[in-house]
């Protein structure tokens, strides 16, 4: 008997598992790499992931602008000695940590990774890294942000040490494309995972200091039509009316307007149309595979290939110089280091 065709939802369904199956395999093979492991908490904290979903739901519900700002968190973390949960560390009299250096003046959510661990500290004590608790709280903020899900390895541990000074690690908005290859190159990470983690910029908001200089100024003239010629002028005209001048560091803007809240492509409409927020997200319209990926998701055509593509290159960043074994500590309060 000759068997019946597949149905367009059929094969839709076949190719999701592939696609899943091919993640997971990815994801499997990269933690490998990193000395991490998808089961590490299987017989001391099993319900780990659980409970971490658990606390996001109730965080974002409360507070939903907060999931690009959790997302971002992770991003400062790993660019900075690795995936280690430095960035949570406070200052102490002798030393100024990595949360209080500039670049990261504007990072929120602390309050709600210490909400997840005191949760984790109650059913596991002193098992859960805060470097796995940002980890896993980034990838449910961008799932319960409608976008893609990914396999979180676990088994990281966390750092003794944040010195505000290596912050310069960070890609700034300031950024040209130059700078950013060669700084995300530096973290192993390539050109594709630029453009492609630069769409997190979906989520969230910023402050009109991190880019007024598009809007005011732009040259040294001191002239009001002194402004960034990459940036299209009606946006522009937006902008300004938001953000009076240079030193306005208070007022949010929205960096996807309109969706900021949930996760999809639109933000490589904007871009395409010159309306990206930072240099860096104009920088991306500067280089011939940032520019060719950017015009083909601005089609909108292709936002299940984005998802696919994010979710593989925050398995790559996610472990980035992590500490594994008996290397860092589990901390019991993530902003302070163990005694």
């Amino acid at each position: 008997m000759a068997s019946r065709p597949l149905s367009s939802s059929s094969k839709s369904m076949v190719i999701m598992r592939v696609v899943v199956a091919a993640l997971v395999f990815s994801a499997a093979t990269t933690a490998m790499a990193a000395g991490l492991q998808m089961d590490f908490y299987s017989s001391t904290c099993p319900d780990v992931e659980q409970i971490v979903k658990e606390e996001m739901v109730e965080i974002l519900r409360a507070a939903p602008a907060l999931a690009g700002p959790l997302l971002r968190l992770h991003f400062h973390d790993c660019f900075v000695r690795g995936c280690d949960a430095s960035v949570l560390l406070d200052s102490t009299p002798t030393n100024t940590a990595e949360k209080d250096a500039k670049p990261n003046l504007t990072l929120r959510g602390f309050g709600s990774v210490q909400r997840v661990k005191d949760r984790l500290e109650k059913a596991c004590p002193g098992t859960v890294s805060c470097a796995d608790i940002l980890a896993l709280m980034a990838r449910d903020a961008v799932v319960l942000a409608r976008g893609p899900s990914w396999p979180v390895a676990l088994g990281r541990r966390d750092g003794r040490v944040s010195v505000a000074n290596e912050t310069k690690q960070l890609p700034p908005p300031t950024a040209n494309v130059t700078t950013l290859v060669r700084m995300f190159a530096a973290k192993g990470l390539g050109v594709k995972d630029l453009v492609v983690l630069s769409g997190g910029h979906t989520l969230g908001t910023a402050h009109c200091n991190l880019f007024s200089d598009r809007l005011y100024n732009f040259t040294g003239a001191n002239n009001l039509a002194d402004v960034d010629p990459a940036l299209d002028a009606t946006y522009l005209a937006r902008l300004r009316s938001r953000c009076r001048s240079l030193a306005d560091n208070t007022t949010l803007n929205e960096m996807d307007p309109g969706s900021f809240l949930s996760f999809d492509a639109s933000y490589y409409r904007l871009v395409a149309k010159r309306r990206g927020l930072f240099h860096s997200d104009a920088a991306l319209l500067t280089h011939p595979t940032t520019r060719a990926y950017v015009q083909r998701q601005a089609t909108g055509l292709f936002a299940d290939e984005f998802f696919r593509d994010f979710a593989d290159s925050m398995v790559k960043m996610s472990t980035i110089d992590v500490l594994t074994g008996a290397q860092g500590e589990i901390r019991k309060k993530c902003y302070l280091v163990l005694n």
